[in-house]
């Protein structure tokens, strides 16, 4: 399948790329199907029913608001996060939503929006179901969509069974694996993201790609300095406090001596971006999904590591460095996977992880061999790390989770520059290992909030 780096990096807002970008998305697709076959005139009522982790999780994550954001015409790139909230509560007291922003339909959140906590579809964790009903109560449209992370949807047939759609786009790189990755660069003298970015021609011009890719950058700088520039506590019942904005003020303070801020100054600054970063996450603001919103801090902290503390850095390093995590992203994305419900969060923290490693080895001037080495690492330390969010909510223990992440990153990326590329263990074998151990984990510890912490820190 060729996927593009634009689909592994979307504007969105947050908290959830699955359980908020994605039900939008969904939603949005619906309410166009109704319109496209003219049937919105005749809807006088809509049902959504969320399953699975959806259904767990889902008011945590603010899948409701996204739902009805989505069936109003929205995209998770477009809509206002500032205007959301006020939005929401007119369709809770009015019972009325726009359908498509044109046609009044009625909903009661209560009745037509419904969580089932402890049932799923067949076909992924993350199922939901739209139903349209005409005033006699007759069934217009059903549809089943499943949200697969990453903000990814995937439509499901007349049965709900998945039906993938691949990309047929012709690539003049293709690739399916690391080693088939590392083969193109020795045969066409070529780094990996050299190989991404011809890849990526084939649905931009160069100077599309280039200039988007530093839009993403743009809006990654502009999430750290809203982070940075917010208080309080964060929504949802945990009363988290903010920490982002004290630990910039006292990085600033010039007076402030201590024994671990001159010998550690940068991870410091890391720690800053990515809790930056995620608590904006949290609080339902606007994000980059690199490559999910649970795992959105760790890219923009090692991007601006790399580009406040290295000094080579530059755009053009940021576009190579961006090239490269997409290019890993692509292989978690196509041989296991990047949902949290779906393999536990070694598929969110950990695919960051590893593809801000890639980034910055290859930012810094690594090798094929050792970005992907780079990226191995990355991922090996966080295989079998389970999704137990505390409440539903990404926040705990999420917001810190992506600090420790991104210093893992760097640590992993230096770790591959100082060898030669080669290693025991090849980033093919840790994918393999990754989609094995999620197969294999127990569901309460995929984003349900039903196992580890989400239960232990209220039983203790």
């Amino acid at each position: 399948m060729a996927i593009s780096l634009f689909e592994l990096f979307k504007i969105g807002i947050g908290p959830s790329s699955s359980h908020t970008v994605g039900p939008m998305e969904a939603a949005r697709r619906f309410a166009s199907t109704l319109e496209t076959e003219q049937l919105a005139p005749m809807v006088w009522r809509l049902k959504v029913s969320l399953y699975g982790s959806l259904g767990a999780t889902g008011k945590g994550h603010g899948t409701g608001p996204a739902v009805l954001m989505g069936l109003e015409g929205e995209r998770p790139d477009g809509i206002d996060p500032d205007t959301m909230q006020d939005r929401v509560e007119r369709i809770r007291h009015s019972g009325t939503l726009s359908l498509g922003e044109r046609w009044p339909v009625r909903f009661r959140e209560k009745t037509d929006l419904v969580y089932f906590r402890r049932k799923s579809l067949p076909e992924h964790p993350n199922g939901m179901i739209c139903i349209a009903f005409d005033e006699n109560g007759r069934s217009l449209l059903e549809k089943t969509y499943y949200s697969v992370g990453g903000g990814f949807v995937v439509d499901g047939n007349a049965s709900g069974k998945l039906t993938i759609r691949e990309d047929t786009t012709r690539l003049p790189y293709p690739f399916g694996s690391g080693r088939e990755l590392l083969a193109l660069c020795h045969e066409h003298d070529m780094t990996i993201a050299d190989i991404m970015f011809a890849n990526e021609q084939v649905w931009r011009s160069p100077e599309q790609i280039r200039d988007g890719i530093l839009e993403l950058w743009q809006v990654m700088r502009a999430c750290v300095q809203n982070g940075i520039g917010h208080e309080g506590e964060l929504p949802g019942g945990l009363k988290v406090r903010r920490r982002a904005a004290a630990l910039y003020r006292s990085l600033m303070d010039k007076q402030r001596v201590d024994l671990i801020s001159p010998c550690l100054s940068a991870l410091d600054w890391v720690n800053l971006y990515a809790l930056a970063v995620n608590e904006e996450n949290a609080a339902g603001g606007r994000i980059v999904t690199a490559p999910t919103n649970g795992a959105a801090g760790i890219i923009p902290a090692v991007l601006h590591y790399f580009v406040e503390f290295c000094p080579q850095a530059n755009d053009d390093g940021v576009v190579r460095f961006m090239l490269t995590a997409a290019a890993i992203g692509v292989l978690f994305k196509e041989n296991a996977s990047i949902s949290g419900a779906e393999v536990g969060c070694q598929g969110e923290v950990g695919s960051a992880c590893a593809m801000a490693a890639a980034g910055l080895a290859a930012a810094t001037g690594g090798s094929p061999e050792q970005v992907e080495n780079a990226a191995e690492i990355g991922m090996e330390h966080h295989l079998g790390m389970t999704c137990d969010p505390i409440g539903g909510l990404v926040q705990i223990p999420c917001i810190e989770r992506n600090a420790m992440a991104s210093v893992k990153a760097i640590d992993a990326a230096i770790m591959a520059l100082r060898g030669d590329g080669k290693h025991y263990v090849s980033l093919d074998k840790v994918l393999h290992t990754m989609r094995e151990t999620g197969r294999d984990m127990l569901d309460k510890y995929k984003e349900t909030a039903r196992g580890g912490l989400a239960v232990n820190i209220i039983e203790c």
